[in-house]
């Protein structure tokens, strides 16, 4: 047997009761919070950066296909949509849907106030299904083969304000000249909680109506919106990409959106944004097939505001998990001295019967060692629980217009947890090395006589 792992285990056994098992207790609780912390705070960035990316993709897609101008406003410039990718998308394995759309300025006359809204076109074409989750009442339009549907979804807040439910009619003014008024029956009712993007002025309707008031042939659309298979690409050539192709090490440090990239004896830590990246080169690839005269941009490009918000979100977790690191480092640095301070007689009686300064150091690290795992093992149990917890039952509820959504979101992340388990115990297993230190300059003769 190691001597140092049998010395190291009697005097965890010798410690039960003692002001040892004291500070043995403080050590695992320091490292068990700190982990269930790092677990939690994680898990539930992450949930909430899916939760509203998810919310944003279902309502406009990843990309954005849209006629070239200088115009700002809120209508598109109207194209033939029938491109390549539209009749043959199986020619892009990574793309798994595309829509035309269009939108077109309108006004809602209500009882004591008019409502300005964007009537969003939509055809045939839709996915239903991905939207389905936004439903929260009635049903989506059902497009007729002869003509256009003189059916509508309004959001929550817009039926709200014009005090319309479902199976009511409503007459929408559109701008143009000379104005056009439609009435229209509200069949269903859709909540994103995105209110300043989507449910603040947006309704659903057939994009033929728009096509029929502007005079547009039937394969004309404002734009085409594209869902990606995000996962299709893989992961190190998108990096190798955003890298432009250079030789780099590759080397995975802090989880899975931060790489260590090396070159040469130069070393930078960058933010790695897989699902940014992979956006990124399906609008490169599609760009390529289509014409000059047209635009494509990622939806991440289309609303930036939200995205530069989420991403704030991570790097404040980031420094958060820093700041656990910090205190558990300086609690184990403690707790280590401490032990060491206790069983000076012991290293002195060790020193003076030929035992080294590694086999002492050792002794402390096994020590160490035994406190980290009792720790990692409390801290997952504890903030893996938590999280289960809010994942079933839903207990931290949030304002869905301040934060998007209704509950505080968990996203199961086991790469994220590992990386968190194997970051906490490394970091305290270098830190160790520091109070053993203080080992080397006790003298055996004053520490046997140490009391």
């Amino acid at each position: 047997m190691n001597l140092s792992y049998f010395i190291a285990k009697r005097i965890r056994n010798a410690a039960s009761g003692s002001f040892s098992a004291i500070i043995h207790k403080i050590a695992v609780g320091s490292i068990a919070i700190g982990l269930a912390a790092a677990i939690v705070s994680f898990l539930v960035m992450l949930g909430f950066q899916t939760a509203v990316k998810e919310k944003i993709y279902r309502f406009s897609n990843h990309l954005l296909i849209t006629k070239f101008t200088m115009n700002m406003a809120v209508e598109e410039q109207p194209f033939d949509y029938r491109i390549p990718l539209y009749q043959q998308p199986e020619k892009f394995p990574f793309v798994k849907h595309v829509q035309e759309y269009c939108h077109k300025a309108g006004l809602i006359k209500a009882d004591d106030e008019v409502l300005g809204v964007i009537f969003k076109g939509v055809g045939k074409s839709f996915n239903v299904s991905r939207f389905a989750e936004a439903m929260v009442e009635g049903r989506f339009l059902q497009f007729n083969d002869s003509s256009y549907s003189r059916e509508v979804v309004l959001s929550r807040i817009i039926a709200n304000k014009i005090n319309a439910k479902v199976g009511d009619d409503i007459v929408l003014h559109f701008f143009q000249n000379p104005p056009r008024v439609r009435k229209l029956k509200v069949v269903g009712i859709y909540e994103t909680n995105l209110s300043d993007y989507f449910d603040g002025k947006v309704l659903i309707g057939d994009i033929r109506m728009v096509q029929q008031l502007n005079g547009w042939e039937n394969h004309m659309a404002g734009g085409l919106e594209v869902t990606i298979d995000l996962d299709y690409f893989n992961r190190f050539d998108l990096l190798k990409n955003e890298m432009n192709n250079d030789t780099y090490s590759l080397t995975d440090e802090v989880g899975a959106d931060s790489i260590v990239i090396e070159h040469g004896n130069k070393g930078a830590i960058f933010g790695f944004d897989q699902d940014k990246a992979a956006l990124d080169e399906a609008l490169l690839q599609i760009g390529e097939s289509i014409d000059y005269d047209l635009n494509i941009e990622t939806v991440r490009d289309k609303f930036i505001n939200v995205f530069e918000w989420l991403d704030l979100i991570k790097r404040q977790v980031k420094i958060l998990l820093g700041i656990i690191l910090f205190v558990i480092s300086v609690n184990m640095i403690s707790v280590i001295l401490i032990l060491v301070m206790e069983r000076i007689p012991m290293v002195g009686i060790l020193k003076s019967m030929g035992g080294t300064d590694k086999l002492v150091r050792t002794i402390f690290m096994f020590s160490g060692s035994n406190l980290i795992a009792r720790g990692l093992l409390w801290g997952n149990a504890i903030g893996l629980g938590i999280c289960w917890l809010q994942y079933q039952f839903r207990f931290f509820k949030l304002n869905p217009r301040d934060y998007y959504v209704s509950f505080v979101p968990i996203e199961w992340d086991w790469a994220t947890v590992f990386v968190l388990n194997v970051l906490v115990f490394a970091t305290v297993v270098v830190v160790l090395w520091l109070p053993t230190r203080y080992i080397t300059k006790i003298s055996p003769v004053q520490a046997i006589r140490f009391d």
